[in-house]
């Protein structure tokens, strides 16, 4: 991973099976706080807190957990990362995704996030992903 994480110097990342290229920064001035996602012409928010949280919920499964990817009208695999990520029991009650439309894929860009920050492994085959927490 390139980039520190800010508006003018984003992570540059790759999806897990390294098909897709796209950028992630931290918006701290947002409210509530978010990290953005530009893939391609399309802008996904997600809850900032998402990178903490997310590690702390990898580290109670204490084993691989699928990735299970979606779209926000698509509905998740149940116990998969995408699932967890809308789950109104998750810390922020509900879905970390904050642009109506677009709350979905959480399970396809916040985990190679996860594993450039020393936070996570994460499977890079064609499908059918899976992370579990460093």
């Amino acid at each position: 991973m390139t980039g520190t994480g800010t508006a003018d110097d984003p992570w540059q990342l790759t999806t897990a099976p390294g098909t897709s290229a796209y950028t992630m920064y931290r918006d701290e001035s947002a409210d509530p706080p978010a990290l953005v996602c530009q893939v391609g012409s399309t802008t996904l928010k997600y809850h900032l807190s998402a990178i903490d949280e997310l590690h702390e919920w990898l580290r109670a499964q204490g084993d691989w957990v699928d990735l299970g990817a979606a779209d926000e009208q698509k509905p998740a695999q149940p116990g998969t990362v995408e699932a967890w990520g809308r789950d109104a029991a998750n810390p922020v009650g509900g879905w970390y995704g904050l642009r109506k439309g677009y709350r979905g894929r959480f399970g396809m860009y916040l985990p190679p996030l996860l594993e450039a920050l020393g936070l996570a492994e994460l499977t890079h085959e064609k499908r059918n992903n899976r992370m579990r927490a460093v």
